[in-house]
């Protein structure tokens, strides 16, 4: 996971705790948005993944905040507006964000292949005009 994180950090500019938080709470959200079998085989696929997921699951990914807990409570669930309010309350912007979500599904593809990284993106509504 080190290998990703300097990734993000170096090509987002910014620094390596924050793009762990970041990558945490976006893989986090793809394990609870996409489609089941393809998003645990990426997962599993990307060394130290599933720590990473652990690790910060709870912290700040469960509802998207107050935003994302209304919209929860109106079925909407909040999907990838949360994602990007609790990324913006990290203090990114929306090009670190962009950037983020590409270098991580980049490297995931890289680690999981095209066609297993692509059923993920395509099984979570408006992921793919982020990547």
């Amino acid at each position: 996971m080190n290998e990703l994180v300097t990734r993000v950090a170096e090509n987002v500019g910014i620094d390596p705790a924050t793009a762990e938080k970041a990558i945490g709470m976006m893989l986090g959200f793809l394990q609870r948005e996409a489609a089941a079998g393809p998003v645990a085989k990426m997962i599993e696929a990307i060394p130290g993944a599933p720590e990473m997921v652990a690790k910060f699951n709870g912290e700040g990914t469960g509802g998207g905040g107050l935003l994302g807990g209304l919209l929860s409570a109106v079925g909407a669930g909040g999907g990838v507006m949360a994602l990007g309010q609790q990324l913006m309350s990290q203090g990114l912007g929306m090009g670190e964000i962009t950037a983020l979500a590409k270098e991580t599904i980049g490297y995931a593809k890289e680690k999981a292949g095209d066609e297993t990284v692509d059923e993920v993106v395509a099984s979570v509504p408006g992921l793919s005009q982020f990547v």
